[in-house]
């Protein structure tokens, strides 16, 4: 009974700790990425005119849309340079607050008094030694132009754009080291994307379902564009954490098999221990059916009573960890400082599932020798 305990609330914390991980990446992303995002289906960028803004804003529900143009860019402060992705975005993107929380330095604005300015992440400003606020260093940002490479001109080769940094976001550490946010029309001069955007950033209006905002741009929109929720965005990572969570699963569920074998050698030593009573209960026309019943049952009692003790046990330490944090991340610059655990019903579900269907088939087979004792040599 101890073994199936110990196993039990092993697999209720471990998949508890993947659960708080998962919702952890869930809050990280919707702070960088938006509610719903429109991209073309084909292709690098789309034309945005006035036809396909109003098409979009008369659809109900949605609220704010920021025009983005993403591109690489080379950028240099000082004596130091980097390769980054210079996300320009409308005026309109600070209007839906994804990053208002993750400003770590500096004051969160896109453009002041006709000046634009540079929201860079925290590891391009460690990268760069770069001191957001201050008027005396600005950015350099270069862009490799797509021209022929045979001409004489080196200015035909780039396009170069100054530009202040203005704050410091803390996110995750692959947006951190990447992304620096920029207004639209510094990206637009400086990548020559005109009246062509990479995608469009959707917010919709409170209390409106994204899911059918959503559906509603899909069926307007057409096959021309691709438009994806923020789970859509990051499909790929999400199904990894479930495929890790499945196969933690099943590598505990083994274990769990494994630590349950003591259950079918205690079944089988009981069997062999009361022969003499199930030879009684023949006696007393009982059947081959009572007696697995009685073993079953005895199987039962065991590991679901281990069970219900594993249960209990990882729900306490879950709700330690919760509470009190006992495990900690152990990094400086880790987003939270405590692992991050949430409890779900399923995985109790799923646990106690496993743990009948491993009781049944550990049990079944010292029923099965039960019941050769039915012979009155055996009294």
């Amino acid at each position: 009974m101890l073994i199936v305990a110990v196993c039990t609330a092993a697999l209720i914390i471990v998949l508890s700790v993947f659960n708080g991980l998962e919702d952890l990446l869930r809050t990280l992303y919707n702070a960088f990425d938006p509610q719903i995002k429109i991209e073309a289906a084909e292709g690098k960028s789309f034309v945005y005119d006035d036809s396909l803004e109003n098409t979009i804003s008369e659809i109900e529900g949605v609220g704010i849309i920021t025009e983005v143009i993403e591109d690489y860019a080379y950028v240099k402060y000082r004596d130091s340079d980097i390769v980054v992705t210079i996300k320009g975005v409308s005026e309109n993107f600070l209007d839906q607050r994804r990053i208002d929380s993750a400003i770590v330095a500096g004051d969160l604005k896109l453009r002041e008094d006709g000046i634009n300015y540079a929201i860079i992440g925290r590891g391009i400003q460690f990268a760069l030694s770069i001191m957001p606020g201050s008027d005396l260093y600005p950015l350099q940002v270069y862009y490799i132009k797509d021209v022929a490479t045979s001409t004489l001109d080196p200015s035909k080769l780039y396009s170069r754009k100054s530009i202040l940094p203005g704050s410091v976001f803390a996110i995750e550490k692959n947006y951190d080291e990447n992304f620096i946010f920029v207004p639209l029309d510094f990206a637009r001069e400086l990548l020559d994307y005109g009246d062509k955007r990479t995608s469009l950033e959707v917010k919709v209006s409170e209390g409106t379902s994204v899911e059918e905002v959503k559906e509603n741009l899909i069926s307007t929109l057409g096959p021309s564009f691709k438009v994806q929720d923020n789970e859509e965005q990051h499909q790929d990572l999400y199904k990894l954490l479930n495929l890790e969570k499945l196969f933690v699963f099943i590598a505990f569920s083994f274990i769990l098999a494994v630590g349950s074998i003591n259950i079918f050698f205690a079944l089988t030593m009981l069997a062999i221990d009361k022969k003499k009573d199930i030879s009684v209960l023949y006696a007393m026309g009982a059947r081959n059916r009572l007696i697995r019943r009685i073993f079953l049952a005895e199987g039962a009692i065991i590991s679901l009573g281990g069970s219900m003790i594993g249960l209990l046990i990882g729900a306490l330490i879950c709700w330690a960890q919760q509470t009190y944090g006992l495990v900690s991340m152990g990094m400086e610059t880790a987003v939270l400082e405590d692992y991050p655990v949430v409890m779900r019903v399923e995985d109790f579900l799923y646990v106690a599932a496993s743990l009948i269907i491993i009781t049944l088939a550990i049990s079944y087979r010292p029923a099965i020798i039960a019941t050769r004792f039915q012979t009155a040599e055996n009294l």
